[in-house]
């Protein structure tokens, strides 16, 4: 028989306590072993170039200039001051509040049209086909084939018996534009929203019928409710996504006509690869990353609130 001392007891517990903490210390280094091919990408192809983007906004004549001089925040006044800044702001501002209020409604309204009891298994099944065809297209796509249709002697001209100019109108422009884009992206939060409503327990409908609750009232006391987490996602989504719209407009438009739909993306485009202004180029670029990190901390904010 053989007794242990407490300093045996303590060297066992110690020895555990080291164990563990080696094999937690390996799995921690494991971990970081696989996810470190994906940092590695993530600081060379993101960390590095915004960087290196808001060094180039607070000097003068980059890339052009062997030897740029540092001025500050004078390029930021230059572009704050710019009328045509502000232009594009508040065309941005348009183009994404009404896209994204108009996909909401379109999207919600079709995702409930096809989660409708009064719809056949094939006319559901048709509906849902073609309600998504917009969304197979890319925005190559979507933008030749639109200005095919909306060319004056297009389609769309040949039906209404017009001559219009819908893409180099100066009045027409901007709507057309905001058009096509509804257009394109509304078929994200049907199918979004569709998923989320055949969520809904059934229960809930036959509880609010019960209790005397007709259809506009079981819409906003209970399928309004169960989805407004996936609805603040996806408006805080899209609020990202239109506004750093850029494919579309440029290969639609190019931001004209005089200037009519120039948007930040567009107009920091130019200043670079137009006027070869790169300083002032990254400083509405940082400007617009700015912007961007607002709405995408009120989305992760609110990712983190709805776990």
């Amino acid at each position: 028989m053989s007794l242990r001392t407490s300093d045996d007891t303590e060297v066992i517990v110690t020895g555990v306590a080291l164990s563990r903490r080696r094999r937690q210390l390996r799995k921690t280094t494991e971990s970081y072993a696989f996810l470190s091919p994906t940092i590695i990408l993530l600081f060379v192809l993101m960390i590095v170039p915004i960087v290196m983007v808001i060094g180039y906004s607070f000097q003068d004549n980059v890339i052009l200039n062997k030897s740029p001089e540092f001025v500050g925040i004078g390029n930021y006044v230059e572009i704050l001051s710019d009328p045509r800044f502000w232009k594009a702001t508040g065309n941005t501002i348009l183009f994404t509040v009404t896209s994204v209020v108009a996909h909401l409604v379109l999207g919600l309204a079709f995702a409930m049209m096809l989660n409708s009891a009064l719809l056949g298994r094939f006319s559901r099944s048709f509906f849902r086909a073609l309600y998504v065809l917009p969304w197979l297209f890319t925005v190559a796509v979507i933008a030749v084939l639109w200005r095919m249709l909306l060319a004056p002697n297009g389609v769309v001209n040949f039906l209404l018996n017009t001559d219009i100019e819908w893409l180099a109108s100066p009045q027409l422009a901007l709507g057309t534009i905001i058009f096509i884009n509804i257009w394109a992206g509304y078929p994200f939060f049907m199918v979004s929203l569709l998923a989320g409503l055949q969520g809904i327990p059934n229960e809930l409908n036959e509880a609010a019928t019960v209790d005397g609750a007709g259809a506009a009232q079981r819409f906003w006391n209970v399928t309004i409710p169960q989805l407004r987490p996936i609805i603040v996602s996806l408006v805080l989504l899209d609020l990202i996504w239109t506004s750093q719209q850029f494919a579309l407009i440029w290969m639609t438009t190019g931001g004209g006509p005089i200037d009519v739909t120039e948007v930040l993306s567009t107009f920091t485009y130019k200043l670079a690869f137009a006027k070869y202004d790169f300083s002032l180029a990254a400083t509405s670029a940082v400007l617009v990353l700015l912007m961007s990190m607002v709405l995408a901390v009120f989305y992760v904010r609110h990712q983190k609130a709805r776990d």
